[in-house]
C-alpha cells in the first residue's frame, strides 16, 4: 500500500505540473461562441452571472486574507448578489485592496487562465479551480452559495476525473472565455445602476469614501482591467 503511493506521487505530479495539447482551432472559437452565447443574452446572463458572482465575492475574500484581514463568511444570492464580510481596520491599503478586487477578480481569473492554457497547463487550471471553490466553500454562510459552490466545484471535479484530453481542454476553454467575457459586463451594469441613482453603496463608492478619489474613477479601473484582460486574455487563447 504504502508503495503504491510513493510509486503514485510522482505521476500525480507530473499530472499536475506537465502540459497537454493544444485543442483544435475549431473547438477554441467553438467555446468562445459559448461563452458568448450565456453573456450576451439577458435570460442567460441571469443565471450564469452566478458563476460571476463567486468569482467576484471569491476575490473579495482572497485578497482579504492575503493583506491579513480576517474573513468572517461569504454569502452568494439567488439574485446573483453576494456578500463577503471581514474583520479589520475599516480604512488602509488592505480595506482599499479587498474592496477594489470584486469587480476586477473574473477577468483577472480569466487572465490567469489564459496564461495556464497559452503553456498548455489544462490540468493545472483544473486543479487549482477546483481547489480555490474548495477553499471558499469552508467560508460560505448560506445554503445557497453552499449550493452553487458544490454544483460549480463538482463540475470541475467530474470533468478533471472523469473525461479525456479533449473535453478537458474543450471545458478549461470554455470557463477561461466566460471568466474574461463575463467580467467585462458587470461594470456596464453598475455604471448604468449608478446613472439611475442607485448602487450607493457599491463598491466603486466604497472605495471613493476610503481614497477620496472619485467613484467614477474607480469605475473606469474596472472597466480597464476587464478590458484589457479580454483582450490580452483573449489574443493569448486564439494564438495558443
Amino acid at each position: 500500500m504504502d508503495s503504491l503511493a510513493v510509486t503514485s506521487l510522482p505521476g500525480l505530479w507530473d499530472r499536475l505540473t506537465g502540459t497537454q495539447p493544444d485543442p483544435d482551432v475549431w473547438v477554441v472559437i467553438a467555446t468562445l461562441a459559448a461563452a458568448l452565447a450565456v453573456v450576451a443574452p439577458r435570460p442567460a446572463w441571469r443565471i450564469s452571472r452566478n458563476a460571476v458572482t463567486i468569482a467576484h465575492e471569491g476575490g473579495h475574500g482572497l485578497i482579504a486574507l492575503l493583506t491579513g484581514r480576517q474573513l468572517t463568511g461569504i454569502r452568494l444570492h439567488s439574485d446573483t448578489s453576494g456578500l463577503t464580510v471581514s474583520r479589520g481596520k475599516p480604512y488602509g491599503l488592505g480595506m482599499i485592496l479587498t474592496a477594489a478586487a470584486g469587480y476586477t477578480a473574473p477577468s483577472l481569473l480569466g487572465l490567469g487562465g489564459a496564461a495556464l492554457l497559452a503553456t498548455g497547463r489544462i490540468t493545472l487550471l483544473l486543479w487549482v479551480a477546483t481547489a480555490l471553490l474548495v477553499v471558499m466553500l469552508v467560508m460560505i454562510r448560506n445554503a445557497y452559495g453552499v449550493l452553487t459552490v458544490v454544483l460549480a466545484g463538482g463540475a470541475f471535479l467530474l470533468v478533471s476525473w472523469l473525461t479525456g484530453p479533449q473535453v478537458q481542454a474543450a471545458f478549461a476553454y470554455a470557463v477561461v472565455w466566460f471568466l474574461l467575457l463575463g467580467g467585462v459586463r458587470p461594470p456596464f451594469e453598475l455604471q448604468v445602476k449608478r446613472v439611475r441613482g442607485g448602487a450607493g453603496d457599491s463598491d466603486a463608492d466604497q472605495l471613493s469614501r476610503l481614497t477620496h478619489v472619485p467613484a467614477g474613477l474607480w469605475l473606469f479601473l474596472f472597466h480597464a482591467v476587464s478590458l484589457c484582460s479580454l483582450i490580452g486574455g483573449g489574443q493569448w487563447l486564439l494564438e495558443g
